[in-house]
C-alpha cells in the first residue's frame, strides 16, 4: 500500500507528459496504454488495501482479545490482601481491564497499517526524487526535520499527562461502579446529585488536560499539513528553475513533487495517531506489570499431595496476624486455638477483635505473620490452593450468587468435576430449599438475577448452604450466617445449617449468641488472643467477657 501514491505520481506524471506531444494518434496510443496501466495498478493496491485492513484488524483484535485474558486470568490469581489496596477496587480494575487493552488495541491492529504505509510511502517518495532529480528532493527532505521537531515537542509534554488522565478514569468509574451497584442504596438516600458531582469532579482532570492537549495537537497536525504544501511550492519553484536553466523535463519535476507532497501527506497524516500510541504504550506497559507480578500467596514448591484429604482437626499455634494495608496493627497476638475433629466451635468477642481473620487465615486468604495453622497436624501452606480449598465450604453472612441459574450457582460449590442434577437436587433439599425451587415456573433453571436480587436474605442463605455442601466438605465454616435474616427465616436457615454441621468439623462467628449456645465449644477472642474457652454454661459460671455479651444480649438461654 505504501507504493500506491508514488506509483500514482509517476504514472500522473508519465500521463502529463504524453498530452503535451504533437501527435494526437501518439497522444490516443500513450493515453489508452497508462489509462489501462491505471486499471491495472487500481486492480491491485484494491487488494493490497483489502489484505493490510484485514490482516492487522485481525491481528489487533487477537492481540486484544488475548491481553484481556491474560490480565483477567493476573488479577483473579493475585492474593486477596492486592485487592486490600485502594488502588486495586473494583471500578479500577474494570476500568483497568476495558480501558487498557483498548487503549493497546488503539496503538496496534489497523493505525500500525496506517503508519507503515506513510513510512514506505515517504521514503518511496524520497528514492524516486532522487532518482529522477535529486536536487529536488534534497529541498524537500528541508522541511522534514520541522515535522519531527513538532511532533517530538508533543510527545514530550504529553508523555507524562497519559498516566494522570488514566488514573482520573479509573476514580470516576470507581464512583459509577458503586453507585450503579448499589443503586437502592442512593436512591433511598437521595444522594444521586451527591454520586454525580463526585463522577464529573473526578473527569475534570482529564478534560482540562484533554482540553490543553487538543490545542496543541491541532497546532502540530496543521503545521505538519502546512509544511507538506511549503514543500510543494519549494520544489516547483526550484524546478520551474531547473526547466528554464537546464531543460530538464517538467514531467520529472511534477513526479519529483507528487512523489514527495504525497510521503509528506501521509506522514502529517500518521501524527494524527500518535496520542494513540502513547496511551497504547502507557498502557501496555501497566498490563505487562500486572502479568509480571508473582502473589504473595502461591501453591508450594516441589510435588505437593494434591489428593490430600482432610479429616478437620484445625489448629492454630502462637499466630500474629497484621493485614497488609494496615500493617501497624496487630489483629492477632500470639492466638493459640484447637478444633477437633467433628467439633463445632463457635467464635465470639467484640467486633474488630478478630474472629472472621481466624477463617480467613484457615482458607489462606492471607498467611499469618508469625505461627502457623494447620489441619490434621499438616501446615496448610504445604498444600495447593485448590485442594485446601476444596476441604471447605463457607456460608458467609451475605452471601455472594452470580447472575446465572440456580442450579449453576449450586454447582459452582464443586467446580472441580462434573456435578450431576441429582447432586445438585440433593444438595438443595440437604439446605432445605429444594421445595422452594421446584415451586418456581423454571425451577432450577431460574436466573437468580444480579448478586441474587431474585430471592429474599433466607432464601439465598439456603442456595449459598447447598453451594457450600454440594462439595462435602470437612470443614464447614458459618461467618454470621444468620445474623442478616429475621426469625422466621433465620429458624428455617438455622435448620438447614444444624443438618449440615452433622458429621463435619465446624468453625461458626456470631454475634448473636442464641445461635451458638449449644457449639460444642465456645472461643472468646479478645483482643487478639483466646481470652475465655469452654461450654456456654463453663463460660456463664466464669462470669467474664461472654457473661457480659450475654446480659446485653438479653440473658437468651
Amino acid at each position: 500500500m505504501g507504493a500506491s501514491m508514488p506509483v500514482f505520481a509517476i504514472l500522473f506524471g508519465d500521463i502529463l507528459g504524453t498530452l503535451s506531444l504533437g501527435d494526437p494518434q501518439q497522444v490516443r496510443s500513450e493515453t489508452n496504454f497508462y489509462c489501462l496501466l491505471f486499471v491495472v495498478v487500481g486492480i491491485v493496491i484494491g487488494f493490497a488495501t483489502f489484505l493490510q485492513i484485514y490482516t492487522f484488524i485481525v491481528a489487533g483484535e487477537r492481540l486484544t482479545m488475548r491481553l484481556r485474558g491474560l490480565a483477567f486470568a493476573a488479577m483473579v490469581q493475585q492474593e486477596i490482601a492486592w485487592f486490600d489496596d485502594k488502588q486495586n477496587n473494583s471500578g479500577s480494575l474494570c476500568a483497568r481491564l476495558s480501558g487498557d487493552a483498548s487503549k493497546v488495541q488503539g496503538a496496534t491492529g489497523q493505525r500500525v497499517g496506517t503508519i507503515l504505509q506513510a513510512l514506505a510511502t515517504l521514503i518511496l517518495g524520497v528514492t524516486l526524487s532522487m532518482y529522477y532529480e535529486w536536487r529536488l528532493g534534497l529541498v524537500a527532505l528541508v522541511f522534514a526535520p520541522a515535522i519531527l521537531i513538532a511532533e517530538y515537542s508533543f510527545e514530550v509534554l504529553q508523555y507524562g499527562q497519559v498516566e494522570g488522565n488514566t488514573k482520573s478514569m479509573e476514580k470516576s468509574t470507581k464512583i459509577a461502579v458503586e453507585a450503579v451497584s448499589n443503586i437502592r442504596t442512593v436512591a433511598g438516600l437521595g444522594t444521586e446529585k451527591t454520586f454525580h458531582d463526585n463522577y464529573m469532579m473526578e473527569l475534570q482532570p482529564a478534560h482540562i488536560v484533554a482540553l490543553r492537549n487538543s490545542h496543541f495537537r491541532a497546532l502540530v497536525y496543521g503545521l505538519a499539513t502546512s509544511i507538506s504544501y511549503f514543500a510543494f511550492s519549494a520544489c516547483m519553484y526550484y524546478g520551474g528553475q531547473l526547466v528554464e536553466q537546464e531543460g530538464i523535463p517538467y514531467a520529472d519535476v511534477f513526479k519529483v513533487s507528487q512523489a514527495l507532497i504525497f510521503g509528506t501527506s501521509s506522514i502529517a497524516n500518521a501524527l494524527a495517531f500518535a496520542p494513540n500510541f502513547r496511551k497504547g504504550l502507557v498502557a501496555a506497559s501497566k498490563i505487562f506489570q500486572l502479568l509480571d507480578r508473582k502473589p504473595r500467596i502461591t501453591d508450594p514448591k516441589g510435588f505437593p499431595d494434591d489428593k490430600w484429604a482432610a479429616d478437620g482437626h484445625v489448629s492454630y499455634s502462637d499466630v500474629q496476624f497484621s493485614y497488609p494495608t494496615r500493617s501497624g496493627t496487630r489483629v492477632l497476638r500470639s492466638l493459640n486455638l484447637e478444633v477437633r475433629q467433628g467439633q463445632t466451635v463457635a467464635l465470639v468477642g467484640p467486633s474488630g477483635c478478630g474472629k472472621s481473620t481466624c477463617v480467613q487465615l484457615l482458607e489462606r486468604f492471607y498467611d499469618p505473620v508469625s505461627g502457623s495453622v494447620m489441619i490434621d497436624q499438616r501446615n496448610i501452606a504445604s498444600v495447593t490452593l485448590k485442594t485446601l480449598r476444596s476441604q471447605m465450604g463457607i456460608v458467609s453472612q451475605e452471601p455472594v450468587l452470580f447472575n446465572r441459574s440456580i442450579a449453576d450457582n449450586i454447582a459452582y460449590g464443586a467446580n472441580t468435576r462434573n456435578v450431576s442434577t441429582d447432586e445438585i437436587i440433593e444438595a438443595a433439599k440437604q439446605a432445605n430449599i429444594h421445595n422452594f425451587i421446584t415451586s418456581l415456573p423454571l425451577g432450577y433453571e431460574t436466573r437468580m438475577g444480579d448478586k441474587g436480587i431474585q430471592l429474599s436474605g433466607g432464601q439465598k442463605q439456603r442456595v449459598a448452604i447447598a453451594r457450600a455442601l454440594i462439595r462435602n466438605p470437612k470443614i464447614l465454616l458459618l461467618d454470621e450466617a444468620t445474623s442478616a435474616l429475621d426469625t422466621e427465616s433465620e429458624k428455617v436457615v438455622q435448620e438447614a445449617l444444624d443438618k449440615a454441621k452433622e458429621g463435619r468439623t465446624c468453625i461458626t462467628i456470631a454475634h448473636r449468641l442464641s445461635t451458638i449456645q449449644d457449639a460444642d465449644v465456645i472461643c472468646v477472642i479478645d483482643k487478639g488472643v483466646v481470652s475465655e474457652l469452654g461450654t456456654h454454661s463453663q463460660l456463664l459460671s466464669q462470669r467474664g467477657i461472654y457473661y457480659k455479651l450475654h446480659r446485653l444480649q438479653g440473658g437468651q438461654k
